[in-house]
């Protein structure tokens, strides 16, 4: 009953940023816990930063230093600030959500998944 929709994926060049957003809709569930995963063809989809029910946040260690998770609780949006981007963070980028507000990076735990938004880094 919850439909995400992520936004923001493009073309950027090496050591740029991007930002992408993440929509819920109904906006009424602001004790999900939510977070970014991506992947790339033929590989395993991978957390990259989560953001549980009480505002804390995890990050994947490839991404620590340069990419920050937040959420809007009032909308239930989430956000993606990606700095220093490199070719290897190229990959199809997911949002995710869960009502019991974990924080986990794991992408078996999300019950609500977006259908992704791409971005490439050259």
């Amino acid at each position: 009953h919850v439909q995400l929709v992520e936004s923001g994926g493009d073309f950027v060049q090496d050591g740029g940023s991007l930002t992408l957003t993440c929509a819920a809709s109904p906006s009424s569930n602001t004790d999900n816990c939510m977070a970014w995963f991506r992947q790339t063809s033929g590989k395993e989809r991978e957390g990259v930063a989560s953001i549980d029910h009480n505002g804390t946040t995890n990050v994947a260690d490839s991404v620590k230093g340069r990419f920050t998770i937040s959420k809007d609780k009032a909308n239930n949006t989430l956000y993606l600030q990606m700095n220093s981007l490199k070719p290897e963070d190229t990959a199809m980028y997911y949002c995710a959500a869960d009502p019991r507000g974990l924080g986990l990076l794991s992408p078996g735990y999300y019950k609500y998944w977006g259908r992704g938004t791409q971005v490439t880094v050259s």
